[in-house]
C-alpha cells in the first residue's frame, strides 16, 4: 500500500499543495509550525476519519475560509482508490471512496491504513485509561472494520442505559434488564477483541523494547478489564450478572461502573509501572514499541504494509533508536517530518525524497 498523490485545498495553513510521493521515505524539513505536521495530519484523517490534534472538524478549515478538502490517491493491492474528505466551517465533513459518499463513517476503515507516531502519542502513557482504550479500539478497527460497528453499538447502549439510570421518577427495571442484556453481549466481543490484539502485541512489543533498549528493559503489556475474559458465552454471562449486582450503585453514581469502557491497559518496564516511575525515554520507546508491533501486525494480517507516519519523532530518540525504527519501516512508504535533515542523514538513510516546508508551500529538493 502507498500514497501516490495528495491534494489540499484550504486546509490548515495551505491555500492549495499537491504532492507525488515516492514509495519509500518521504522527509517534509523545515521550521518549526511551517506545515509539517499538517500534511501527515491530512493522511491521517483520510484513513481514520479524524484528526490526530483535534475534535473539530471545523479547525482544519483555513483560516477565513467557509470549506477545504482533501483528497488521497493511492495504489493498493486491488487495485487504485481515492479518498476525499470535504470540510466545512459549520457543518459535519463529508467522506467519499472512489467519487462514492460514505454513509458511515466505519465505512473508510481498511482502506488506508496507517500508524502513526507522533508528539501526542504520550497521552498513552501519562493519560487516563481512555488513551489506552482509544488506542486499542483504533488498532482493531483497522484490522477488523466490524469491530468499530460492535464498539458504536455499545457506546450507544451505554448511553441509554446510563440516561435510564439518570430517570427522575424511578429505575424502570424491563428496561434495565433489555439494555443490560445488550451491554453484555457486545461487551464481551470487545473484551476478547481486546484481549486478543494485547496478547499479540505485547509479544511482538516486548521484542521490539528488548531491541530498542539494547536489551536493558524488558517491557510487558497487559490487558486488564474490568470483569476477567474468559469464552465468549459464559463472559456475556458474567457481564450481565454483574450489570445487575451494580444496578442500585449506578443508580446513586448515574453511571455504568462495570464494563470493557472501564478497562486499561497496563505497561510495565523491568517490574515497574512505566505511567508511574517510567522516565520520558522509557515512556517514549514504550509508545515507540507499541506501534512498531501494531505496524508489524498490520503487515501480517492484511498481506501488504501500511503507511507510517512519522512527526518529529527523531529529535527525541538517540541514534541507535532511529536506525532501529528505520530497519523497521523499511519496507513501508513512510512519511516523516523533522527541522534538520542532517538527523535523517546521520541515521545511514542513503535514498529519501526530501520536500522543504516553508511559506505555505511545500517544494522538493
Amino acid at each position: 500500500m502507498r500514497v501516490t498523490g495528495l491534494r489540499l485545498v484550504n486546509f490548515r495553513n495551505y491555500p492549495s499543495l499537491s504532492l507525488r510521493p515516492d514509495a519509500g521515505l518521504c522527509v517534509l524539513t523545515g521550521e518549526n509550525a511551517a506545515g509539517k505536521t499538517n500534511v501527515l495530519e491530512a493522511l491521517f484523517l483520510c484513513s481514520l476519519g479524524r484528526s490526530h490534534r483535534t475534535v473539530r472538524d471545523s479547525e482544519m478549515v483555513r483560516k477565513g475560509e467557509s470549506a477545504g478538502s482533501v483528497a488521497v490517491d493511492m495504489d493498493t493491492r486491488s487495485g487504485p482508490r481515492r479518498i476525499e474528505c470535504k470540510l466545512f466551517s459549520g457543518d459535519r465533513k463529508k467522506m467519499f471512496i472512489d467519487g462514492a459518499p460514505l454513509s458511515r463513517s466505519g465505512e473508510l476503515l481498511g482502506c488506508l491504513n496507517v500508524v502513526m507516531f507522533a508528539p501526542e502519542d504520550l497521552a498513552l502513557i501519562k493519560d487516563g485509561p481512555g488513551e489506552r482504550r482509544r488506542f486499542l479500539d483504533m488498532a482493531i478497527s483497522q484490522l477488523r472494520p466490524s469491530y468499530y460497528y460492535t464498539l458504536q453499538q455499545y457506546n450507544a447502549a451505554l448511553k441509554q442505559r446510563n440516561a435510564l439510570l439518570k430517570e427522575p421518577e424511578g429505575l424502570d427495571y424491563d428496561a434495565l434488564e433489555c439494555w443490560d442484556e445488550q451491554l453484555s453481549v457486545l461487551g464481551a466481543a470487545i473484551v476478547l477483541a481486546r484481549a486478543e490484539l494485547v496478547e499479540h502485541m505485547g509479544q511482538i512489543a516486548a521484542e521490539q523494547h528488548e531491541t530498542l533498549s539494547d536489551g536493558a528493559e524488558t517491557l510487558v503489556a497487559a490487558y486488564e478489564p474490568n470483569v476477567e475474559p474468559s469464552d465468549r458465552e459464559s463472559l456475556a454471562k458474567t457481564l450481565r450478572l454483574a450489570l445487575a449486582d451494580t444496578a442500585e450503585r449506578d443508580v446513586y453514581r448515574g453511571s455504568t461502573s462495570v464494563g470493557p469502557h472501564r478497562d486499561d491497559l497496563k505497561l510495565v518496564i523491568n517490574g515497574s509501572d512505566v505511567r508511574v516511575y517510567g522516565s520520558q525515554g522509557q515512556q517514549r520507546t514504550t509508545v515507540l514499541s507499541l506501534k512498531l508491533a501494531q505496524l508489524e501486525i498490520l503487515r501480517a494480517e492484511k498481506e501488504d504494509s501500511p503507511v507510517l507516519l512519522l512527526d518529529d519523532v527523531f529529535s527525541e530518540l538517540d541514534r541507535n533508536r532511529q536506525k532501529m525504527l528505520l530497519i523497521a519501516a523499511q519496507d513501508c512508504q513512510t512519511f516523516l517530518t523533522c527541522t534538520h535533515i542532517e538527523e535523517v542523514a546521520a541515521a545511514g538513510v542513503e535514498q529519501m525524497q526530501v520536500y522543504q516546508v516553508a511559506d505555505r508551500s511545500v517544494v522538493e529538493l
